[in-house]
């Protein structure tokens, strides 16, 4: 089996709506059915959405890529889709994200402003602009909240159970007594 990357640029078919909470409504339900669908496939990558266009870059085995881009390509969400960037890797870089989010940032105005770029159009990146806007989204330290605009199905923001709270606080505690004990434990060597 082999890992490809696969990046590609298109336009939103959708008006976009107001983003008061949080994330426009299309893009959260992409976001939603992207993190559920890549998640099953064991496919990572990205995604940015500004000026009604697309950036998104995905990495996996080549056949989960290609089916995933192909179901892309049939969504009526999309035009204009033009492959970016397409070639094999030896190992994947988005280890933990199915679909990872990058909302308008500082860090993509300044990418914006360095290449003297007026507007996101991602369909005319040189192919040094797509590599920058990757690690720009591999290194975003930006929230991961996704507004659910769905109701009737819960967005997953993290993987496996969650701790009971007393149990969270205990082991925080524990912590705090071991390095305290270390400490003491020090000043007396």
């Amino acid at each position: 089996m082999s890992l490809i990357r696969l990046a590609y640029a298109s336009e939103a078919t959708f008006d976009a709506q107001p983003v008061a909470k949080g994330v426009e409504p299309h893009v959260a339900r992409i976001l939603m059915t992207s993190r559920k669908n890549n998640a099953r496939v064991g496919l990572v990558g990205g995604l940015y959405y500004g000026n009604n266009r697309f950036f998104q870059y995905l990495e996996g085995e080549e056949e989960d890529v290609h089916k995933t881009f192909d179901r892309i390509k049939r969504d009526d969400r999309h035009r204009n889709i033009l492959t970016l960037i397409e070639e094999p890797i030896e190992a994947r870089t988005f280890s933990d994200w199915s679909m990872k989010y990058v909302p308008l940032s500082e860090d993509v105005r300044s990418f914006l402003e360095r290449h003297r770029l007026d507007s996101f159009h991602p369909q005319s990146f040189t192919a040094e602009q797509c590599e920058e806007m990757i690690q720009l989204i591999r290194d975003s330290n930006q929230s991961q909240k996704l507004v659910n605009y769905d109701e009737a199905e819960p967005v997953p923001t993290r993987k496996g159970p969650e701790a009971p709270s007393g149990l969270r606080y205990g082991l925080i505690a524990a912590a705090v007594c071991l390095v305290g004990a270390l400490i003491y434990a020090g000043t007396l060597l």
